[in-house]
């Protein structure tokens, strides 16, 4: 957590079971912490123990997309399960926590209860029962306040310093003064071609989308590597996307996914490369999971309890600008999107198959709007 005060006092809440006040707490920061796994987690556990479900699966689900097999998160969501009925699918999550975690209390108990009571009414009476808490994923835990901490750390440290200080000047250890190595961002070194992959970069047989030579694969790759390490993340999958649609070898094509698995899903503050709606229609596959940020307006909207889709007017801005296009938006969140308003949408880019060739639509991450600010994902 960082220490982030907003995230440590919601922790705080969590813990002395002030789960409103959790909800109201973190809600209204929902671009902050756009992509924050801590925060939809909480938020999870918030509704969750506010019995509001369906908004609980959803925040769930937003923070396994950000750790697909965090064990707390597979908690939650086989817990949900269980309670719609849908054992098969708890068993499954309930299963992989076990692979995860072979020792897991939470995981256990619950395979224990549903094989004493599968098949029997006796199930979702122990369920209504409101015993289904006890399968609830844990709290996390709420850091001590600065009070707390300070002052045992400020006696430690002074008096390590001074020991250490008498040391270094009786020169029996050395100055611990030394300057750290730089951290390369998490997936750099392991994404690097190894020698193999080098000595056979490009597949001889096939129709691609795009015939490119050795030298262009590697500086292409190379290219992708270096934005990476940026955290130009767009720029860096365009690169790759022309890769994984060349003529390159298999083994570079899976280095180029494994990179854009690393990869972060970005904020209205932190995309830093934007593309236009009239590059990306231009080529469509090479833009494939990018995420990107456009103006305009909402028709024809359509909004279910837990869905919204509309079509994007890309540039049709209070209805001066000139259309560029039309764009299908879905979202995995209801939201009152005001048709009459401009908006701003963060989404991510999925070339589909059209009458005219390659179009795009778009998975909704967030979205701005006067009034509204909604948070999604998939």
């Amino acid at each position: 957590m960082n220490r982030d005060p907003i995230l440590t006092k919601a922790a705080r809440l969590l813990r002395r079971g002030k789960y409103d006040n959790t909800i109201k707490l973190l809600e209204p920061e929902v671009n902050r912490y756009h992509g924050v796994f801590t925060y939809y987690y909480m938020l999870a556990l918030a509704y969750l123990h506010t019995r509001i479900f369906n908004v609980a699966f959803t925040y769930f689900k937003l923070a396994r997309d950000i750790k697909m097999r965090d064990p707390t998160v597979l908690l939650g969501l086989a817990a949900l399960y269980l309670r719609r009925g849908d054992t098969d699918r708890a068993v499954d999550f309930y299963l992989e926590v076990q692979d995860l975690d072979e020792h897991n209390k939470i995981a256990k108990k619950a395979l224990k209860v549903i094989r004493k009571y599968s098949g029997t009414e006796e199930l979702s009476a122990w369920v209504d029962s409101k015993k289904l808490v006890r399968l609830f994923p844990p709290l996390p835990h709420a850091p001590l306040g600065a009070s707390d901490v300070l002052a045992p750390i400020f006696c430690f440290l002074l008096i390590g310093v001074l020991g250490a200080g008498t040391l270094i000047t009786l020169k029996v250890i050395p100055s611990p003064i030394k300057i750290a190595p730089k951290t390369e961002r998490e997936g750099f070194v392991t994404s690097a071609l190894n020698r193999e992959e080098r000595d056979a970069p490009v597949q001889i047989e096939g129709s691609y989308r795009y015939v490119m030579t050795s030298r262009q694969i590697f500086d292409t790759y190379e290219e992708a590597r270096d934005l990476f390490t940026k955290y130009r993340d767009e720029a860096a999958k365009v690169a790759l996307n022309r890769l994984l649609e060349s003529n390159a070898s298999e083994p570079i094509k899976t280095k180029a996914r494994f990179l854009i698995s690393y990869m972060d899903i970005p904020g209205f503050d932190t995309l830093k490369d934007r593309f236009d709606y009239a590059e990306v229609i231009r080529e469509p596959i090479l833009y494939r999971d990018c995420y990107i940020i456009w103006q305009g307006m909402a028709a024809n909207l359509e909004v279910g309890e837990s869905a919204t889709s509309f079509n994007l007017l890309v540039g049709y801005d209070m209805k001066r600008n000139a259309l560029q296009g039309v764009v299908p938006v879905t979202f995995n969140l209801s939201a009152a999107v005001n048709t009459e308003k401009p908006l701003e949408v963060l989404g991510k880019v999925i070339p589909v198959t059209a009458e005219k060739g390659l179009d795009i639509k778009l998975e909704g991450v967030a979205l701005h709007q006067s009034g509204l600010r909604l948070g999604a994902g998939k």
